[in-house]
């Protein structure tokens, strides 16, 4: 017997609201909050203008180091027993680093929430930071990071970065720096970033219950001990684009395959463009169905995927077109992408091509901002970003509301196939040749 059936239709879309924004002053810190009626889950994040383009120019991670011995105990308890107590309210610490910010959050259930923010606070402001726990978490950051860098990509990513925006800046250096900066930060380099950016107040975000929440509490518990007038956050950091073209080649001898990297410098995340510049990235190669990935995936077979977006901080952006393919194809592989983003530049995108990634990004917004937490990094990026309260509440509108014109209008100022920067990690013997002869642009010392 044969049941046949038929697939169900999709539904209604059911509406979209993100909750309203309260933000109050406690104790001198700001807290900017969210309500979830009948949560019982809460989330609170410290938010700190710690991010890792706070970090001194070749001291680069110490962030990171930093984040890792907030773990090891505090003036007050040692390592055991503040694991312990933290356990105890059935919940952990998790630290975050940006290039803007620095975040530590707990998850709760609400009517544990108070005491959850007391014990972040006493592990943000009071580590212990003891010398040989420092030292030791140092060590195991450097020895991960080297792991990592004998894998394809990290190079490339720092090879480019470091031409896009010059390696004498720290955003011109890798987010949580390389195996060598690591290991070379002593204990006083941490203390001293801890000392100059932990004690300020920050911005305490919480996503829960509002009516079971007592803000001012929480706020007072998190800002306690703090101190230290406003920072100057600075201004949208003008990064020239190149007059032409160049490859750096990096070279990974024996490789059988070729790590590329594409990019140039974009607007920062509060431009006006922000929405058509994210649906035109997304058509050329921000998802499955991109151009980019249709093209070298699907039509010429050189990789299993490739992924091209503009990626934003606060001050400044990158948009970056990643892959890997075989080492034999290398050349043409680079020939068709930067193919593929000159037409995406000059011709702009279809309204099929468009229809798909409105849907797509709107659709996400629905799914993906539905916990505390998600929420809750919603929130940051209105504080981060300065971004208005309504933000998260207009932005599905926006995305659908995007027009073809506008979206052609934000590929055609914003891509820039003519200087963009393409990052070669491979065989150097084995690929230089093709890649002068396909004359897409000269080989450049990495250094230069």
């Amino acid at each position: 017997m044969t049941l046949i059936a038929a697939r169900p239709g999709p539904g209604t879309a059911r509406p979209y609201r993100f909750p309203a924004v309260v933000r109050r002053t406690v104790a001198g810190g700001q807290v900017v909050a969210a309500h979830l009626p009948g949560q019982n889950l809460a989330v609170a994040l410290l938010l700190l203008d710690a991010g890792a383009g706070r970090e001194p120019v070749g001291k680069e991670g110490v962030g990171g180091v930093l984040a890792k011995a907030l773990e090891e105990g505090t003036a007050q308890r040692d390592a055991t027993t503040y694991a312990l107590a933290v356990e105890g309210l059935g919940t952990e610490l998790v630290t975050g680093l940006d290039w803007d910010s620095f975040q530590v959050s707990v998850q709760v259930p609400v009517d544990r929430l108070t005491a959850a923010v007391e014990l972040l606070a006493e592990a943000v402001r009071t580590p212990r930071l003891d010398p040989a726990d420092v030292r030791r978490v140092r060590d195991d950051e450097a020895t991960a990071l080297r792991m990592d860098w004998a894998n394809p990509g990290p190079r490339a990513d720092a090879a480019l970065r470091a031409d896009l925006f010059g390696v004498e800046n720290r955003w011109g250096r890798p987010m949580y720096g390389d195996p060598d900066s690591v290991a070379g930060l002593d204990v006083d380099d941490v203390t001293v970033f801890h000392s100059e950016w932990f004690i300020r107040p920050g911005t305490l975000v919480v996503a829960g219950d509002l009516d079971r929440i007592d803000l001012d509490a929480l706020g007072a518990a998190a800002f306690a001990g703090t101190g230290g007038g406003p920072v100057e956050r600075g201004g949208p950091i003008e990064v020239p684009l190149r007059e032409q073209r160049r490859i750096i080649l990096v070279d990974r001898p024996g490789s059988v395959q070729s790590t590329l990297r594409l990019g140039h410098p974009a607007p920062h995340r509060a431009h006006p463009d922000h929405v058509p510049m994210t649906l035109a990235g997304t058509v050329l190669g921000g998802a499955f169905t991109s151009r980019l990935n249709h093209l070298i995936r699907e039509v010429r077979g050189y990789t299993y995927g490739i992924r091209g977006e503009f990626g934003t901080s606060r001050r400044f952006g990158r948009f970056m077109v990643s892959s890997g393919v075989q080492t034999a194809v290398t050349a043409p592989a680079l020939v068709e992408a930067v193919g593929e983003i000159t037409r995406t530049q000059v011709g702009g995108v279809t309204e099929d091509e468009l229809a798909v990634a409105r849907s797509w990004r709107a659709g996400q917004l629905s799914v993906e901002l539905q916990s505390p937490r998600s929420i809750a990094s919603a929130l940051t990026t209105l504080v981060v970003h300065d971004l208005p309260d309504d933000y998260h509440a207009r932005l599905r509108a926006d995305l659908l509301a995007a027009d073809v014109e506008q979206v052609s209008a934000a590929a055609a100022a914003h891509l820039h196939p003519e200087a963009l920067t393409l990052v070669v990690e491979g065989d150097a013997a084995v690929i230089r040749d093709e890649l002068t002869a396909a004359g897409l642009a000269p080989l450049a010392d990495p250094t230069s």
